[in-house]
């Protein structure tokens, strides 16, 4: 899966063709390590928070937490509430009687 697109380095015209170069595919985080203004101690930092990251880990967390949210929305509307009182008429009621032209 790509993160992003790969960077746009240089674009020459030769008469109707247009020649696009892009810079090597990588991700934000390998981009902001290649940065040159990141300290040494920035980048371990940075390359120790990342070590910690398990992706498969995050994801099982997010659907637990989705399949909470869901039980406690359904057993929110369940537990007897009355529905709410809705102000339009029902599509089979009218609520202008037809009249007959005359």
């Amino acid at each position: 899966m790509k993160d992003r697109e790969p960077v746009l380095v240089s674009k020459v015209r030769t008469g109707a063709k247009v020649s696009r170069k892009h810079d090597k595919d990588t991700t934000p985080f390998h981009r902001t390590i290649d940065h040159p203004t990141l300290t040494v101690d920035r980048i371990v930092a940075l390359k120790r928070t990342y070590s910690l990251i398990n992706p498969a880990a995050t994801q099982r967390q997010i659907q637990a937490l989705t399949a909470q949210l869901v039980t406690l929305t359904t057993s929110k509307a369940a537990d007897g509430a009355p529905a709410p009182v809705t102000k339009r008429a029902r599509s089979r009621e009218a609520t202008k009687h037809p009249s007959r032209a005359s």
